[in-house]
């Protein structure tokens, strides 16, 4: 019998999920990219969701004893990231780690991607050895990006770096150079500079795919964003640049972050949901 709840459809979709993966307890590592800026959401922890949420509901559906925690915090650098969280994330004993760093790091002048590379490498090396699956993100192909576009060969060289590490200690690459669906600007936030919910949504199906989870997440398809008239263009750059750009860069200027004083938003391993069960569950 269907209820309310469950469709045809959905019970078509949850059908796919069962038996899906070996792990129980997932940790994200990372800045404000696995904290889910951009993906606002007034009822998760921290008000925002992000990928790294939606990939946990995902793999919540068929393990009952699933915990999940996030500790990243925005605006960390590779630094930071591994000095505050790594540590916290291997007392938790997860058997799958995830971890995108470096990002706030190649923006910066004079940033080097081999040296970062060199700190990445030596953590994913304790991270495996503690016996967890490592999901590796790389950078997107951020050519098309205003202002960023400037720092492409730097990411390029990064990504090589951590297909290496990858190879290296048996990780899994979560290849959002390759996600061409991120050049379509309903995936990118009103900042530019972090992702949409639209966004989120298809690079946590990307990462589900990436660790060959099957999952109920549908791909969508948005159309096409219209030509914009030159003069609403620019005048969207002007708004744009004012309320997020010269922001950004008076922070750099000032040695700030927009991580400080914000602390993680899972910093314990815990049920997806407060229930415990995913919506739906045992209908």
């Amino acid at each position: 019998m269907v209820t309310d709840q469950q469709t045809p459809e959905t019970t078509s979709l949850e059908s796919r999920v069962e038996h899906t993966h070996p792990w129980s307890r997932y940790v994200a590592m990372g800045d404000s990219f696995t904290e889910g800026i951009g993906d606002p959401e007034a009822t998760s922890p921290g008000g925002h969701r992000g990928w790294a949420d939606r990939l946990a509901e995902e793999l919540s559906r068929t393990h009952p004893d699933f915990a999940y925690a996030n500790l990243a915090i925005r605006g960390r650098l590779l630094g930071q990231i591994l000095a505050e969280q790594l540590e916290p994330a291997l007392a938790l004993k997860p058997d799958l780690i995830s971890i995108s760093a470096g990002g706030n790091d190649l923006i910066r002048p004079g940033s080097d991607p081999d040296a970062l590379a060199e700190q990445l490498d030596v953590a994913v090396g304790r991270m495996a050895d503690a016996g967890a699956t490592v999901l590796l993100f790389n950078g997107p192909d951020i050519r098309d990006t205003p202002v960023l576009g400037m720092i492409r060969g730097r990411v390029a060289i990064y990504n090589e770096n951590i297909r290496t590490i990858a190879a290296r200690h048996d990780a899994v690459v979560a290849d959002m150079w390759s996600l061409r669906e991120l050049t379509d600007a309903q995936m990118w936030a009103d900042d530019r500079l972090h992702f949409s919910p639209l966004g989120h949504h298809t690079i946590a199906t990307m990462a589900l795919n990436a660790l060959n989870v099957p999952h109920t997440l549908e791909p969508f398809s948005p159309s096409p964003m219209p030509p914009r008239p030159w003069r609403a263009a620019r005048a969207e750059d002007l708004v744009w640049a004012r309320e997020f750009l010269v922001p950004w860069v008076l922070r750099r200027v000032r040695h700030q972050s927009s991580g400080d004083g914000i602390s993680a938003k899972r910093p314990t391993p815990g049920p997806v949901f407060e229930s415990g069960m995913p919506p739906g569950a045992g209908v």
